[in-house]
């Protein structure tokens, strides 16, 4: 069985308006790298040139955030929920 990746609206675009795509792959680089190869168009949402996380990218894994489970090289097992939330940033006061 597949992990089921959850893709926010401002991403939808991208993925041809889906807002969960199953996802195979050990790690969630793989699960991301997966992801780019059949939408290239969301790469530089994702990932920088190094295939690190982007640095306004939040991903989630079971509600845990990557960041604590090891990155791009956390564990993905069957039935995870890999949540994208892009970050909002920027404007003026």
């Amino acid at each position: 069985m597949s992990a089921v990746l959850r893709v926010p609206t401002v991403l939808r675009s991208a993925v041809g308006g889906k807002s969960e795509i199953a996802v195979d792959g050990a790690t969630v680089g793989e699960v991301l790298q997966q992801l780019t190869n059949v939408y290239p168009a969301i790469k530089g949402q994702l990932l920088n040139d190094d295939g690190s996380l982007h640095r306004f990218l939040n991903v989630y894994v079971n509600d845990d955030d990557v960041r604590y489970l090891g990155g791009v090289e956390a564990a993905i097992r069957p039935d995870d929920e890999i949540t994208l939330l892009p970050a909002v940033a920027g404007g003026a006061w």
